[in-house]
C-alpha cells in the first residue's frame, strides 16, 4: 500500500520549512499568495488529507487536547466548536473543562487534564488568574500549549486572539461621531488583559478626539450583567451624568440597559450604548444594541491548527501570535445620526 503523503513530504517537495507549508493550509497572512497556491496545488497531487497528521504521531501519545476555558457562555461555545471542527478532522479529541472564571478551578482542571493524559492544552484563563506556575508546568513537561482569547503577555507560548484594541476604539470613535461627549466604561477586572485592551482603543480614540479621560466614569466589575446593573445605576445617578456608555461585554450590556431603562431614559436619544462581542441577544432587544463583532469560531479553529503545528513542528513555536479583526455592528442603540444613504428613506 502507498504510503499517505505528509506535511514533511509537501515541505521537501517546495524546498519551504514545515512551518510555512502549515502557514499556507491556514491562510496565515504573513505567507505570499505564490506559496499558498502551490502547497495547495501539490497537496492536491499528493491527496494530501490533513487527518493524516494524526497517524503520524508517536503511539504513546492519546490525541486528546485540553480544553479550559472560563465559562461556557456564547462566545466561548462557539470558540470551543471552532476548536472541535479542526481538532475532529487531524484525528483529535477535545476534552472541555471551564473554570467559571476561578483560579483554583482553573488549578485543579489542569491537573484532571493532565491526569487524563492529555497530548497538550488549550487555555484561556479564568479573569481570577494572576499567578501562571500551573501553566509554566505544562511547559516544563515539554507539552505543547495554545493560548486563545485571553493571552498572557508573560508566558511565551503560540497564542490566537482578536484585536480588541481596535474593537473599543471602533466603538468608542462611533459614538464620539454619533454627538456623543461624556462617555462612560464599565470595564472588566483589572488584571484582565483584554479588558484592558479595549480600554486602550477607548483611549485612543478619546485622544484622537482631544476629550479629556475623566476616571470617574471608567468602572472596572466583573463580566456580570447584576454587577454591571448596579455600576450603571451609580453612573446615572452623578451629577454630571454620562450621556453614552462602553461595556466590553454584551452581558454587561444587558445590566446596563435594565438600569437605563428603570431610570426613564430613551437611547439613543437620551444616552447612547455600545457593547463588544454581538452576540445574538443584542439584537433581540429592543433598541437593538451596537456592538464589536469578533469572529469566535474562526478564533477557536485557528487555536486548533497552531495547536496542531506545534505538535508537528520541529522549530520553536512559541512567538507565533495570531490577531483576527473585529467589525463594529450599529444598531439602535447608539445610532442618533442615520447614515447618508439612509436619510432620504
Amino acid at each position: 500500500m502507498e504510503k499517505p503523503a505528509t506535511i514533511k513530504d509537501i515541505a521537501k517537495r517546495l524546498n519551504i520549512s514545515i512551518s510555512t507549508v502549515s502557514r499556507a493550509m491556514r491562510n496565515a497572512p504573513d505567507v505570499n499568495a505564490e506559496t499558498k497556491r502551490a502547497v495547495m496545488a501539490l497537496s492536491e497531487e499528493l491527496n494530501y488529507q490533513p487527518n493524516r497528521l494524526a497517524l503520524s504521531l508517536k503511539q504513546k501519545q492519546t490525541h486528546n487536547i485540553g480544553v479550559i476555558i472560563p465559562n461556557l457562555d456564547y462566545m466561548l461555545s462557539t470558540m470551543v466548536k471552532g476548536i472541535d471542527e479542526v481538532a475532529l478532522e487531524a484525528g483529535y479529541t477535545v476534552m472541555v473543562c471551564q473554570s467559571n472564571e476561578s483560579f483554583g478551578r482553573e488549578i485543579v482542571n489542569t491537573r484532571r487534564l493532565l491526569d487524563s493524559l492529555v497530548d497538550g492544552f488549550i487555555i484561556s484563563v479564568s479573569s481570577e488568574t494572576k499567578v501562571f506556575d500551573h501553566i509554566k508546568k505544562i511547559q516544563d513537561k515539554k507539552m505543547p500549549i495554545v493560548l486563545f482569547d485571553r493571552v498572557i503577555p508573560s508566558i511565551k507560548a503560540p497564542s490566537v486572539r482578536i484585536d480588541n484594541e481596535d474593537g473599543g476604539y471602533q466603538a468608542t470613535e462611533h459614538l464620539i461621531e454619533q454627538g456623543y461627549k461624556r462617555i462612560a466604561v464599565l470595564a472588566g477586572p483589572k488584571n484582565l488583559g483584554i479588558s484592558n485592551q479595549r480600554l486602550d482603543g477607548y483611549f485612543k480614540a478619546l485622544k484622537k478626539h482631544k476629550i479629556k479621560v475623566d476616571k470617574e466614569i471608567i468602572v472596572n466589575c466583573e463580566f456580570n450583567q447584576d454587577y454591571a446593573y448596579i455600576a450603571t445605576k451609580e453612573l446615572l445617578s452623578m451629577k454630571k451624568r454620562p450621556d453614552a456608555i462602553f461595556t466590553i461585554s454584551d452581558r454587561m450590556a444587558i445590566g446596563a440597559m435594565l438600569a437605563i431603562k428603570e431610570k426613564g431614559l430613551r437611547m439613543p436619544y437620551d444616552i447612547g450604548l455600545v457593547s463588544f462581542n454581538n452576540e445574538p441577544v443584542t439584537s433581540l432587544v429592543t433598541p437593538g444594541i451596537s456592538s464589536v463583532e469578533q469572529p469566535a469560531f474562526e478564533l477557536g479553529k485557528v487555536a486548533a491548527k497552531l495547536f496542531i503545528e506545534t505538535v508537528h513542528n520541529e522549530n520553536d513555536m512559541s512567538h507565533v501570535e495570531e490577531v483576527l479583526k473585529t467589525k463594529l455592528i450599529i444598531r439602535e442603540s447608539s445610532l442618533r445620526i442615520l447614515p447618508k444613504n439612509l436619510r432620504s428613506k
